[in-house]
């Protein structure tokens, strides 16, 4: 018997009847062997690592652009996080972890450098052109830019996994409607998980490189209920802590708080759904993954906090519009002369145009490259 067929019955005995399970999956544009030992999610998560969209992760900003210093998340440390918050949620759910981690490591694949300034910038410039959106692009580089198959473009990947890509949503995303991905049906409760941790990621992840960097100062958290209450817990256990060691516990407290709500008010709430199966699950018009009314209230105060003195501080402000002014130039000049793109991609251009790939070329740039690339074309005394 194949070891995946065991993977299979395993998640038929122990994973709740509402899980997406691999044996049932709508499977792959392109059909395939099936792994000898290795269900379908694993395969796929496998393949989404070894992608370089997923390498190029390690130098795509998350709030601060990647020569302001080694110690701040990156697109790739961000995505860990995700995944592993989510793994931990998933498994608590008993849900399917395997595809929860796949959906968590390409929910980001899509993104562009300097974060989001480069996806707005890049929407602008494609106005015209079908615009852009990074979970729309994140489901392009899956299924046709990524070439490392010599029988079908992109990964191939499983039709559940793609489905994560394009309904995921959070408040910096927008999920998307593609009719083969169904959009009136209700994401699987994977995707949802995925959603969730994202936020919990970036927003105690944005928190920690906040105070990191000095843009935010602790004393200014001292307001908020939920930070006082760890900080004084923290304060009674060690009282002589020094103030690295204190915020690193105040964080991953945070983390653990959510986490323990998230878990525990959604199995309240698949109780109360009485959902029996994965296609009850479609046919809700609510997501079920979600913080108690109470959590959700103490964690809006700290994440308008976030918006107010990071996200807008206006160093970070110049940081992209800085991006912004990069991206719009390089595209400008690339469109001017698309003889000066690399030689794949002008060879698509009769068949997809100057725009779209531009666009491709540049939103698969990391930051570093992008950069590069600015000063190549424009600094008369850089090499090209």
């Amino acid at each position: 018997m194949f070891e995946t067929k065991k993977i299979e019955k395993l998640e038929e005995a122990y994973l709740a009847a509402y899980a997406a399970k691999s044996s049932a999956s709508r499977g792959r544009d392109f059909p395939e062997k099936e792994h000898a030992y290795r269900s379908c999610y694993q395969r796929d998560r496998d393949r989404i690592i070894h992608s370089a969209a997923f390498r190029r992760l390690e130098y795509k900003t998350q709030v601060f652009v990647n020569h302001e210093g080694d110690y701040y998340r990156t697109r790739l440390t961000h995505t860990l996080e995700v995944s592993q918050i989510a793994r931990t949620i998933a498994a608590a759910l008993s849900l399917n972890v395997d595809l929860t981690e796949a959906i968590a490591l390409a929910h980001d694949l899509g993104h562009t450098p300097f974060g989001h300034a480069g996806e707005d910038i890049l929407n602008e410039l494609m106005a015209k052109h079908g615009g852009f959106n990074h979970n729309l692009h994140g489901l392009r580089v899956v299924e046709y830019l990524e070439q490392k198959y010599p029988d079908f473009p992109g990964l191939n990947l499983t039709w559940e996994v793609r489905e994560g890509i394009v309904k995921h949503s959070s408040s910096f995303d927008i999920a998307v409607k593609i009719k083969k991905f169904l959009p009136e049906k209700a994401p699987t409760l994977e995707t949802q998980v995925v959603d969730i941790a994202d936020e919990i990621a970036y927003d105690n992840h944005d928190l920690d490189d906040g105070i990191t960097s000095g843009l935010i100062c602790e004393k200014d958290l001292e307001d908020f209920e939920i930070w006082k209450k760890i900080n004084n817990i923290i304060g009674k256990s060690y009282a002589n802590i020094d103030s690295a060691k204190r915020k690193y516990l105040i964080i991953r407290s945070l983390i653990d708080l959510q986490v323990t709500d998230l878990i525990a008010n959604t199995k309240k709430n698949l109780a109360s759904s009485n959902i029996l199966s994965l296609a009850d699950l479609r046919q809700l018009k609510c997501r079920l993954v979600g913080f108690s009314s109470q959590l959700q209230a103490s964690r809006l105060p700290l994440r308008s906090f976030l918006m107010r003195r990071l996200y807008h501080h206006y160093r970070v402000v110049r940081m992209s519009t800085k991006a912004k002014r990069f991206i719009r130039e390089l595209f400008q000049e690339y469109l001017s002369r698309p003889q000066q793109l690399p030689t794949e991609f002008q060879s698509r251009i009769a068949k997809e145009g100057k725009h779209r790939v531009i666009c491709d070329y540049i939103a698969g740039m990391t930051d570093r490259h992008a950069l590069d690339e600015y000063k190549k074309l424009f600094n008369p005394y850089e090499k090209v």
